[in-house]
C-alpha cells in the first residue's frame, strides 16, 4: 500500500504520504491503514483526496496482490497523529 501512496503522492507536488501502521481483521476483510502526511498545510485536503479515491487504492492492491490474498481487504484510512502528539508534548515540557 506504500508504494501505491508513494506513487499517488507524485500528482498532489508537495506532499508526503507514508504508511505509519496497518491493522487488519483477523478475517482480512478490513484494513485499517494510518497515515502520516506532510506538510501539515495540505492534511485535510489530501486526506479527502484519499478518502475519495479508496477504491481505487484497493483496485491496485487486488491488481498487485491478486496471487497472494484469497480476500483483498476493505480499506479505511486514518490520519496517525502521533508525530502532532509529540511535538505537543515537547513543547509542553519546553515551558
Amino acid at each position: 500500500m506504500s508504494d501505491i501512496l508513494l506513487r499517488y503522492a507524485r500528482t498532489l507536488h508537495g506532499v508526503l504520504i507514508s504508511v505509519s501502521e496497518v491493522r487488519v481483521s483477523t478475517d482480512l476483510s478490513i484494513a485499517h491503514i494510518y497515515l502520516s502526511i506532510f506538510p501539515q498545510s495540505k492534511v485535510a485536503e489530501t486526506m479527502t483526496l484519499i478518502e475519495e479515491n479508496t477504491h481505487r487504492f484497493r483496485g491496485e492492491l487486488g491488481s498487485l496482490e491478486r496471487h497472494q490474498l484469497r480476500i483483498i481487504p476493505e480499506i479505511i484510512f486514518h490520519l496517525d497523529d502521533t508525530i502532532d502528539r509529540m511535538e505537543r508534548i515537547d513543547e509542553l515540557l519546553a515551558q
